[in-house]
Protein backbone atom coordinates (compact mmCIF):
# COMPACT_ATOMS: atom_id res chain seq x y z
CA UNK A 1 0.00 0.00 0.00
CA UNK A 2 1.15 3.62 -0.60
CA UNK A 3 3.12 3.43 -3.76
CA UNK A 4 1.18 6.11 -5.26
CA UNK A 5 0.50 7.90 -2.35
CA UNK A 6 0.55 12.06 -3.20
CA UNK A 7 -0.05 11.30 -6.77
CA UNK A 8 -3.14 11.87 -9.33
CA UNK A 9 -4.00 9.59 -11.89
CA UNK A 10 -6.86 9.71 -15.18
CA UNK A 11 -7.69 6.76 -16.26
CA UNK A 12 -9.78 6.94 -19.43
CA UNK A 13 -12.30 4.62 -20.06
CA UNK A 14 -12.37 3.45 -16.36
CA UNK A 15 -15.64 1.47 -16.07
CA UNK A 16 -16.15 -1.71 -17.27
CA UNK A 17 -18.99 -2.41 -20.09
CA UNK A 18 -20.59 -5.09 -18.11
CA UNK A 19 -20.21 -7.48 -14.86
CA UNK A 20 -17.17 -8.11 -13.77
CA UNK A 21 -13.75 -6.08 -13.88
CA UNK A 22 -12.16 -4.24 -16.71
CA UNK A 23 -8.72 -3.62 -17.35
CA UNK A 24 -9.49 0.12 -16.72
CA UNK A 25 -11.18 -0.41 -13.33
CA UNK A 26 -8.89 -2.90 -12.21
CA UNK A 27 -5.96 0.01 -12.96
CA UNK A 28 -8.17 2.63 -11.61
CA UNK A 29 -9.26 0.31 -7.99
CA UNK A 30 -5.45 -0.64 -7.89
CA UNK A 31 -4.25 2.61 -8.10
CA UNK A 32 -6.62 3.84 -5.20
CA UNK A 33 -5.44 1.29 -3.18
CA UNK A 34 -1.86 2.41 -3.78
CA UNK A 35 -2.97 6.47 -2.19
CA UNK A 36 -3.62 7.86 -5.93
CA UNK A 37 -6.17 10.47 -6.85
CA UNK A 38 -7.87 8.90 -8.88
CA UNK A 39 -9.88 10.65 -11.92
CA UNK A 40 -12.21 8.22 -14.00
CA UNK A 41 -13.26 9.68 -17.34
CA UNK A 42 -15.74 7.75 -18.90
CA UNK A 43 -18.74 8.76 -21.80
CA UNK A 44 -20.79 7.08 -19.16
CA UNK A 45 -21.52 9.84 -16.45
CA UNK A 46 -23.87 6.79 -14.44
CA UNK A 47 -21.10 4.20 -15.00
CA UNK A 48 -18.14 6.26 -14.10
CA UNK A 49 -19.83 7.54 -10.72
CA UNK A 50 -20.61 3.71 -10.32
CA UNK A 51 -16.88 2.90 -9.84
CA UNK A 52 -16.28 6.01 -8.37
CA UNK A 53 -18.78 5.25 -5.38
CA UNK A 54 -17.23 1.65 -5.35
CA UNK A 55 -13.57 3.00 -4.69
CA UNK A 56 -14.90 5.32 -1.97
CA UNK A 57 -16.21 2.95 -0.17
CA UNK A 58 -12.85 0.99 0.42
CA UNK A 59 -11.47 4.39 1.70
CA UNK A 60 -10.80 5.74 -1.84
CA UNK A 61 -10.23 9.02 -3.43
CA UNK A 62 -12.34 9.69 -6.78
CA UNK A 63 -13.64 11.58 -9.12
CA UNK A 64 -15.85 10.68 -11.72
CA UNK A 65 -15.51 13.15 -15.20
CA UNK A 66 -17.96 12.63 -17.93
CA UNK A 67 -15.87 12.75 -21.16
CA UNK A 68 -15.44 11.42 -24.63
CA UNK A 69 -12.07 11.29 -25.34
CA UNK A 70 -12.51 11.42 -29.41
CA UNK A 71 -13.34 14.81 -28.73
CA UNK A 72 -10.27 17.75 -27.71
CA UNK A 73 -12.28 19.76 -25.77
CA UNK A 74 -13.44 16.81 -23.88
CA UNK A 75 -10.31 15.73 -22.70
CA UNK A 76 -8.68 19.21 -22.18
CA UNK A 77 -12.17 19.64 -19.85
CA UNK A 78 -11.00 16.11 -18.02
CA UNK A 79 -7.14 17.53 -17.30
CA UNK A 80 -8.69 20.81 -15.79
CA UNK A 81 -10.92 18.96 -13.88
CA UNK A 82 -7.80 17.04 -12.01
CA UNK A 83 -5.82 20.12 -12.01
CA UNK A 84 -9.49 21.85 -10.19
CA UNK A 85 -9.73 18.92 -7.56
CA UNK A 86 -5.85 17.87 -7.12
CA UNK A 87 -3.82 20.48 -7.85
CA UNK A 88 -1.36 18.11 -10.64
CA UNK A 89 -1.75 15.38 -13.05
CA UNK A 90 0.99 12.17 -11.92
CA UNK A 91 -0.41 9.36 -14.52
CA UNK A 92 -2.25 9.15 -17.54
CA UNK A 93 -3.54 5.35 -17.95
CA UNK A 94 -5.05 5.69 -21.60
CA UNK A 95 -7.40 2.31 -21.82
CA UNK A 96 -10.19 3.56 -24.11
CA UNK A 97 -10.10 1.23 -27.09
CA UNK A 98 -12.67 -0.97 -29.36
CA UNK A 99 -13.06 -3.84 -32.10
CA UNK A 100 -13.66 -3.54 -35.25
CA UNK A 101 -13.93 -6.09 -38.81
CA UNK A 102 -13.05 -6.10 -41.73
CA UNK A 103 -10.02 -6.42 -44.17
CA UNK A 104 -8.48 -3.84 -46.13
CA UNK A 105 -10.81 -5.20 -48.75
CA UNK A 106 -14.35 -5.12 -46.67
CA UNK A 107 -13.60 -3.14 -43.79
CA UNK A 108 -15.70 0.35 -43.95
CA UNK A 109 -14.34 3.39 -44.09
CA UNK A 110 -16.39 4.92 -41.43
CA UNK A 111 -15.54 2.02 -39.17
CA UNK A 112 -11.56 2.75 -39.77
CA UNK A 113 -12.09 6.22 -39.11
CA UNK A 114 -14.09 5.57 -35.48
CA UNK A 115 -11.49 2.72 -34.51
CA UNK A 116 -9.01 5.11 -34.92
CA UNK A 117 -10.58 8.24 -33.32
CA UNK A 118 -11.12 6.36 -30.81
CA UNK A 119 -8.02 3.71 -30.22
CA UNK A 120 -5.11 5.98 -31.30
CA UNK A 121 -6.03 9.91 -31.56
CA UNK A 122 -8.01 9.39 -28.14
CA UNK A 123 -4.45 8.74 -26.79
CA UNK A 124 -3.18 11.62 -28.74
CA UNK A 125 -5.30 14.35 -27.41
CA UNK A 126 -5.58 12.99 -23.81
CA UNK A 127 -1.70 13.25 -24.27
CA UNK A 128 -2.01 16.81 -25.21
CA UNK A 129 -4.05 17.93 -22.23
CA UNK A 130 -2.13 16.80 -19.34
CA UNK A 131 1.72 17.17 -20.87
CA UNK A 132 1.87 20.57 -20.11
CA UNK A 133 0.82 19.66 -16.50
CA UNK A 134 3.40 17.34 -16.02
CA UNK A 135 5.75 19.09 -17.92
CA UNK A 136 5.34 22.04 -15.60
CA UNK A 137 5.35 20.02 -12.01
CA UNK A 138 8.96 17.88 -13.77
CA UNK A 139 7.51 14.99 -14.64
CA UNK A 140 4.89 12.31 -14.85
CA UNK A 141 3.83 8.21 -16.38
CA UNK A 142 1.59 7.86 -19.35
CA UNK A 143 0.83 3.98 -20.08
CA UNK A 144 -1.40 2.83 -22.90
CA UNK A 145 -3.05 0.06 -23.18
CA UNK A 146 -2.48 -1.93 -26.61
CA UNK A 147 -2.70 -5.64 -27.38
CA UNK A 148 -1.00 -8.72 -28.70
CA UNK A 149 -3.40 -7.94 -31.84
CA UNK A 150 -0.65 -5.15 -32.37
CA UNK A 151 2.28 -7.10 -32.68
CA UNK A 152 0.58 -10.39 -34.36
CA UNK A 153 -1.86 -9.58 -36.25
CA UNK A 154 -4.30 -12.37 -34.57
CA UNK A 155 -7.28 -10.43 -33.01
CA UNK A 156 -9.02 -13.38 -32.03
CA UNK A 157 -11.14 -13.03 -34.98
CA UNK A 158 -10.58 -13.26 -38.60
CA UNK A 159 -10.70 -9.72 -40.27
CA UNK A 160 -9.29 -6.49 -37.87
CA UNK A 161 -7.68 -4.87 -39.98
CA UNK A 162 -8.10 -1.46 -38.10
CA UNK A 163 -8.17 -2.92 -34.46
CA UNK A 164 -4.34 -4.22 -35.27
CA UNK A 165 -3.44 -1.27 -36.97
CA UNK A 166 -3.98 0.70 -34.49
CA UNK A 167 -2.80 -1.47 -31.36
CA UNK A 168 -0.05 -1.49 -33.44
CA UNK A 169 -0.19 2.44 -34.05
CA UNK A 170 0.11 3.13 -30.36
CA UNK A 171 3.27 1.45 -29.71
CA UNK A 172 4.62 3.35 -32.33
CA UNK A 173 2.95 6.40 -30.79
CA UNK A 174 4.27 5.70 -27.18
CA UNK A 175 7.98 4.86 -28.23
CA UNK A 176 7.29 8.98 -30.00
CA UNK A 177 5.99 9.85 -26.34
CA UNK A 178 8.88 8.71 -24.58
CA UNK A 179 11.52 10.10 -27.33
CA UNK A 180 10.60 13.51 -27.07
CA UNK A 181 9.66 13.93 -23.22
CA UNK A 182 12.06 12.36 -21.75
CA UNK A 183 14.27 15.38 -20.88
CA UNK A 184 11.00 16.87 -18.80
CA UNK A 185 10.95 13.55 -16.56
CA UNK A 186 7.83 12.24 -18.40
CA UNK A 187 7.96 8.04 -19.35
CA UNK A 188 5.81 6.50 -21.55
CA UNK A 189 5.13 2.69 -21.43
CA UNK A 190 2.48 0.99 -23.13
CA UNK A 191 1.37 -2.56 -22.16
CA UNK A 192 0.57 -5.16 -24.43
CA UNK A 193 -2.68 -7.28 -23.15
CA UNK A 194 -3.37 -10.75 -24.18
CA UNK A 195 -6.19 -12.78 -24.04
CA UNK A 196 -7.42 -11.66 -20.54
CA UNK A 197 -11.32 -12.45 -19.38
CA UNK A 198 -13.33 -8.82 -19.02
CA UNK A 199 -16.55 -7.97 -19.69
CA UNK A 200 -15.51 -6.50 -23.05
CA UNK A 201 -15.13 -10.41 -24.14
CA UNK A 202 -17.97 -11.68 -22.05
CA UNK A 203 -19.91 -12.11 -25.42
CA UNK A 204 -17.74 -14.93 -26.56
CA UNK A 205 -18.98 -17.25 -24.32
CA UNK A 206 -17.45 -20.09 -22.15
CA UNK A 207 -16.09 -22.35 -25.15
CA UNK A 208 -14.12 -19.37 -26.36
CA UNK A 209 -12.88 -18.12 -23.20
CA UNK A 210 -11.41 -22.11 -22.20
CA UNK A 211 -9.63 -21.99 -25.65
CA UNK A 212 -8.34 -18.57 -24.92
CA UNK A 213 -6.91 -19.95 -22.21
CA UNK A 214 -5.26 -22.77 -23.55
CA UNK A 215 -3.60 -20.40 -26.35
CA UNK A 216 -0.82 -19.33 -23.73
CA UNK A 217 2.01 -21.37 -22.52
CA UNK A 218 1.10 -20.39 -18.58
CA UNK A 219 -2.35 -21.94 -19.06
CA UNK A 220 -3.75 -20.37 -16.82
CA UNK A 221 -6.99 -17.09 -17.64
CA UNK A 222 -5.77 -13.84 -17.40
CA UNK A 223 -7.93 -10.74 -15.64
CA UNK A 224 -8.19 -7.02 -15.83
CA UNK A 225 -6.39 -7.09 -12.36
CA UNK A 226 -3.22 -8.62 -14.09
CA UNK A 227 -3.07 -5.28 -16.60
CA UNK A 228 -3.93 -3.62 -13.52
CA UNK A 229 -0.74 -5.00 -11.27
CA UNK A 230 1.39 -3.69 -14.40
CA UNK A 231 0.14 -0.35 -14.42
CA UNK A 232 0.34 0.00 -10.86
CA UNK A 233 4.03 -0.89 -11.37
CA UNK A 234 4.96 1.55 -14.44
CA UNK A 235 3.02 4.32 -12.58
CA UNK A 236 4.52 4.26 -9.98
CA UNK A 237 8.21 5.44 -8.53
CA UNK A 238 9.45 2.04 -8.72
CA UNK A 239 10.20 2.82 -13.03
CA UNK A 240 11.08 5.90 -12.23
CA UNK A 241 14.01 4.42 -14.98
CA UNK A 242 11.75 2.56 -17.22
CA UNK A 243 10.56 4.67 -20.73
CA UNK A 244 9.63 2.96 -24.03
CA UNK A 245 9.20 -0.32 -22.64
CA UNK A 246 6.49 -2.68 -24.40
CA UNK A 247 5.07 -5.02 -21.35
CA UNK A 248 3.51 -7.80 -22.43
CA UNK A 249 0.76 -9.48 -20.11
CA UNK A 250 -0.29 -12.46 -21.92
CA UNK A 251 0.79 -15.35 -20.13
CA UNK A 252 3.74 -15.82 -22.24
CA UNK A 253 1.75 -15.61 -25.07
CA UNK A 254 4.22 -13.67 -27.53
CA UNK A 255 7.49 -14.89 -25.80
CA UNK A 256 7.37 -18.97 -26.60
CA UNK A 257 6.80 -18.55 -30.38
CA UNK A 258 4.81 -21.16 -32.07
CA UNK A 259 2.48 -22.70 -29.15
CA UNK A 260 -0.37 -24.64 -30.21
CA UNK A 261 -3.54 -22.35 -30.29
Amino acid sequence: MGRLAGKVAIVTGAASRGEGVGNGAAAAILFAREGAKVVLANRSAERGEALAESIRAEGGIALAVAADVTREEDTARMAQAALDAYGRIDILHNNVGIGGTGTPETVKLETWDTVFRTNLTSALLCCRAVLPAMKAQGGGSIINVSSIAGMTGLSGSPGAVAYTTTKAGLQGFTLSVAADYAAHGVRANCIIVGTVNTPMVAHLGEEARERRRKGVPLQVEGTGWDVGHAAVYLASDEARWVTGVMLPIDGGFLAVRGWPR
